[in-house]
């Protein structure tokens, strides 16, 4: 899992080589975006959804179930988006999709999903497949900006932004490593509750799923201001096996940042500590990457430090087993 965090921005490199040769067919009268898929294919929708939430024109909705929303329609530009191009929910969703007459498209390793999408004659960019889904996050994310920048709803230097984001990655490597590994020894055998100020909760859910999956731990996220309103109030006995992270960018508004001010000396006093990570970079897309990259590291060193496997995932192969009884 190392070698595969390692080589993220190889990754980025790939995928939007593979998205600058993709084939994708204009949109006529979308008036919504629904982006279905789960785990670490479907986390890609939720910051790409963060990304263009200020410039895009119409609604965009991630959908992590079996079942699409009664909205969905002719009018709806469904992106499936699978890894494995199995995902039994993800399938059903596009059976849905594909009855509700749906403008769809695809990303996809494979599987059953490309072969639906073959038949039906949709849109697709094939990946390359053959590894754990959630170290692949930079092959979906940028068939998602490619998607929306061709389609009319982000704008192009989102895409063009990938460069630069590589090159800060790039540079900043050493550090993050080095960082990495100071904040995982302080979050080994404690609970993390991880925060977001507002403008980077999609960052915090992956960062959430990857300390559940590399270090198999449990932990919870929250969101500012939100939290303000009803997690806070729980925020009144000391624990010492709860460790707060918190993720910031450029781009949190002034008075949520003024919240946290107020409400970090509560986090304090309550638990173990507070450990704060600021993004680097300048647009919104090499601040997440940053985010997604440093989160991906501090998961995997925790893993070594409790010397296990960060790949292993055991119990969900188990689920999908007895599922398959069903």
């Amino acid at each position: 899992m190392k070698i595969l965090v390692q080589n993220f921005t190889h990754q980025l490199r790939e995928a939007k080589a593979i998205a600058e040769k993709a084939i994708i067919s204009k949109s006529l009268n979308v008036a919504n975006i629904v982006i279905t898929g789960l785990g670490g294919s479907g986390i890609g929708g939720s910051i790409i959804s963060e990304l263009v939430s200020d410039s895009c024109q119409v609604p965009i909705l991630v959908n992590k179930d079996y079942f699409l929303p009664d909205f969905v329609n002719a009018s709806t530009l469904l992106i499936v988006s699978s890894y494995s191009g199995n995902t039994e929910e993800t399938l059903s969703a596009l059976q849905q999709a594909i009855s509700k007459k749906a403008q769809i498209i695809v990303i996809t390793s494979g599987g059953q999903i490309i072969e639906l999408a073959k038949q039906h004659q949709f849109d697709f960019i094939e990946v390359p497949g053959g590894q754990p889904p959630r170290s692949c996050i930079g092959y979906s994310l940028v068939q998602l900006i490619k998607i929306l920048v061709e389609k009319g709803f982000a704008d192009k230097k989102l895409f063009e932004n990938l460069d630069q984001a590589i090159l800060l990655l790039d540079s900043e490597n050493i550090a993050i490593k080095a960082e990495s590994i100071n904040i995982a020894k302080k979050l080994v055998n404690k609970i993390p509750v991880l925060y977001s100020l507002g403008s980077c909760e999609a960052t915090v859910v992956r960062f959430r799923q990857q300390i559940n999956e590399n270090s198999k731990m449990l932990c919870w996220h929250h969101c500012f201001p939100e939290m303000n309103h009803n997690e806070l109030v729980g925020w009144t006995e000391k624990n010492d096996t709860l460790i707060v992270v918190t993720f910031h960018t450029s781009f949190d508004y002034i008075r949520t940042k003024k919240r946290y001010e107020v409400c970090k000396p509560i986090f304090e006093k309550y638990s173990a500590g507070v450990i704060d990570i600021t993004a680097k970079g300048t647009s919104k897309l090499e601040q997440f990457l940053y985010l997604i990259n440093i989160g991906d590291w501090i998961s995997c060193d925790i893993a070594d430090l409790k010397g296990i496997d960060p790949v292993e995932v055991n119990v969900i192969n188990h689920l999908k087993e007895e599922l398959a009884k069903f």
